[in-house]
């Protein structure tokens, strides 16, 4: 991998510290310029879960992914840097209270004085900053997220916001290499179960809210009020271009 070349799609510091502080600049410089997006799933355009794939997609083709590839990808630049992390398994809990497929969201742990969840692949809800097992808050412009153990192994992410308090996913701590979710990845290409095979989803995140396309309506946040539009396919593919930098 070129790291540098990594870290400059993103807007990163290069530094070789390896910090919390350090980790949490990443973080959220990553949310920012690399955004949550499905546009290959739709267009049937096969998603593979190898480093040079995934690179050329994000890094040299600027474009962004979901999350196999962003968490994959992201977690594979951190252990480059000097980080301890890994990838883990988490099972989605869908806003209607049913579960998704168990184990199809990969998402990343990493320790430093203690163990740390790290997203930057779950979309329009993702934390922006890590989340220390320990049930200790963190509060970003989304809400209020922490980690709680559900049970010996598993541990429950739940964000609150003015909308009341929900469980995102439950992650198991045992860790996953990322052919691991080659199962997860063809189901979330393919099946009709899957959020991402229904319409282009296309979101990021911005200095007072987030951006967030959903076939042809646009949600715009900003300090937590929302707005929608409907966009004509025209200004559909104009804001690809200037907002989310996606030529397609």
């Amino acid at each position: 991998m070129d790291i540098q070349q990594y870290l400059e799609r993103f807007n990163a510091p290069s530094s070789k510290e390896v910090s919390l502080s350090q980790l949490t600049k990443l973080q959220h410089q990553h949310l920012h310029h690399v955004p949550f997006e499905n546009l290959d799933v739709i267009r049937k355009v096969p998603i593979y879960l190898n480093e040079q794939s995934i690179f050329n997609k994000v890094v040299r083709e600027h474009r962004g992914g979901y999350c196999y590839e962003l968490n994959g990808l992201f977690h594979m630049l951190l252990t480059e840097l000097g980080y301890d992390t890994y990838l883990v398994a988490a099972t989605v809990l869908r806003p209607n209270g049913q579960w998704a497929k168990a184990d199809t969201h990969a998402t990343i742990i990493a320790h430093l004085d203690q163990p740390y969840l790290v997203d930057v692949g779950f979309g329009a809800a993702t934390p922006r900053t890590p989340i220390p097992l320990d049930e200790s808050e963190q509060t970003d412009i989304n809400g209020v997220y922490k980690v709680k153990q559900a049970t010996e192994n598993s541990f429950d992410l739940i964000q609150e916001n003015k909308a009341g308090s929900r469980t995102l996913y439950r992650f198991h701590d045992s860790k996953k290499n990322l052919v691991d979710f080659h199962e997860g990845c063809i189901f979330n290409q393919v099946a009709k179960e899957s959020t991402f095979t229904h319409h282009d989803i296309v979101s990021i995140a911005t200095d007072i809210g987030r951006i967030t396309l959903a076939d042809h309506t646009m949600t715009t946040v900003e300090n937590r009020v929302q707005t929608t539009s409907e966009l004509s396919p025209e200004d559909k593919l104009h804001i690809l271009q200037t907002i989310f930098k996606i030529h397609i």
